[in-house]
């Protein structure tokens, strides 16, 4: 049904468009339009769409309650008072009622899903006649309102820049929503566990017990040592990175020639695509064993799962981020101070060092910040590679781990979110989304400091 509802959308509004604009067209040939026809068609198109999108989600959402609700009462009106049986009962409601159901079902759900199929149908049709009513009205209104003096333009503007505005709303609103969400439930979490001991602590053991009768550790949530592997991993992935990417940036931007720069970027891009379980799976079968190997005829110790092995792959997987977009600051350099620099003598590695890299260090800054985000929030690579020991060890030949790998260890599977273990994963979201934040800010105000020194 919302294919349909969508479908007949559409078609309504390309009539609409098509109708309004020859209807001004013709009438411009008699008089002066203050808009083109085009503005006109554009502004019906966008009068019958924006009013049937607003029909069918508000009318699906509440019809969606109100069948829900009415398909509950005939099967049991007690289910409406018992949180834990309502969702059971009515997803058991929908597969009956979709065939899916067991044949030797009781009265009751067989009411419930006729009641269900009933009103579904019924809730549909009515939100598609509604729309399409809408819709015909909103053409009709837009035929009438063609005139001479009409502002089609302007008044189609206004609806982009509502929409745009809206848009931007919607990016603010889910941002807050997010950050919200992991701080209530991090204060959550600080109910049950010291801030000191989480902030400070330097064990980490999150395996709780969740019965009284049941044998189990109590918990350590020290967080240091996921601080301390999340930040040694991330280091040797940007001290590979960063000199390979920034190299390889400056030889694309200043030395190579077109031809060799129109296959040779697109092939170094190609490590952005790449799919981090497919890193991971070099990392832990090629690269752990190779420096396990090298390490061991050194006469070293090193774990099968190394920060090494992990931040090598990483610093591989971020190369693109630091390459591409330093690239394109370099190039972005005006070519006026390039040779201003020519013709004070200076040669062309002087000129990049003294006035190309100080030029774009801004956008330099903002590259490696955001190939160091990235670094901070893999996973799969450091699941693969790293291990999951919570070790406080500086050694990168030891195994270690991070905040990404923590949390997602921690809500795999059936998880009961009263529990101390289960709330530790959004206090480590909380930690990681300020320690991201923190790294933006240096890098937005190392960017303004240079930004005014090289406008």
């Amino acid at each position: 049904m919302t294919s349909l509802y969508y479908a007949l959308m559409i078609a309504l509004a390309l009539g609409a468009y098509f109708l309004v604009r020859s209807r001004a067209a013709a009438l411009a040939g008699g008089q002066t339009l203050h808009s083109r026809p085009n503005y006109h068609g554009l502004l019906a198109a966008a009068q019958v769409i924006i009013p049937m999108i607003l029909i069918h989600f508000v009318g699906s959402v509440l019809s969606a309650r109100f069948v829900e609700y009415q398909s509950l009462v005939a099967m049991d009106p007690a289910l409406l008072t018992d949180e834990l049986r309502r969702g059971a009962a009515f997803r058991e409601i929908r597969e009956f009622a979709s065939g899916r159901g067991a044949a030797n079902a009781t009265q009751a759900l067989q009411a419930g899903a006729a009641m269900y199929a009933y009103l579904a149908a019924l809730t549909n049709w009515a939100v598609l006649g509604l729309g399409l009513a809408v819709g015909i009205a909103m053409s009709l209104f837009s035929l009438r309102s063609i005139s001479g003096e009409f502002r089609a333009r302007n008044r189609f503007e206004h609806v982009v820049r509502y929409l745009l505005m809206a848009c931007a709303t919607v990016a603010v609103i889910t941002t807050i929503g997010i950050v919200f969400s992991v701080l209530f439930e991090t204060f959550r979490f600080f109910q049950k566990v010291s801030p000191v001991d989480f902030l400070f602590g330097t064990h980490w053991s999150p395996q709780t017990a969740i019965r009284a009768d049941q044998v189990g550790s109590s918990g350590s949530f020290g967080m240091v040592p996921l601080l301390v592997g999340t930040l040694l991993i991330s280091s040797i992935a940007i001290f590979v990175a960063g000199p390979i990417g920034l190299f390889a940036a400056i030889y694309m931007a200043e030395y190579a020639s077109p031809k060799f720069r129109a296959w040779a970027k697109p092939i170094l891009e190609i490590l952005a695509g790449i799919p981090t379980v497919v890193l991971g799976f070099f990392a832990a079968l090629t690269v752990a064993p190779l420096i396990r190997e090298v390490g061991t005829s050194l006469g070293l110790s090193v774990a099968s799962e190394s920060a090494l092995a992990a931040g090598l792959v990483m610093g591989i997987m971020i190369v693109p981020f630091v390459s591409s977009l330093s690239d394109d600051v370099i190039t972005a350099v005006p070519q006026s101070l390039r040779d201003g620099s020519y013709g004070m003598g200076a040669t062309r590695s002087e000129t990049i060092k003294k006035v190309v890299l100080p030029a774009a260090l801004p956008g330099i800054v903002s590259a490696f910040m955001l190939a160091i985000s990235r670094a901070v929030g893999e996973t799969m690579i450091v699941v693969m590679a790293a291990g999951l020991a919570a070790n406080l060890s500086f050694n990168p030949l030891d195994a270690v781990t991070t905040f990404t790998v923590q949390i997602k260890t921690i809500l795999v599977g059936d998880q009961e979110f009263d529990s101390a273990k289960t709330l530790a994963a959004f206090a480590l979201g909380f930690v990681l989304f300020f320690f991201t934040l923190t790294l933006n800010v240096i890098a937005l105000a190392i960017v303004r400091k240079y930004r005014e020194q090289y406008d």
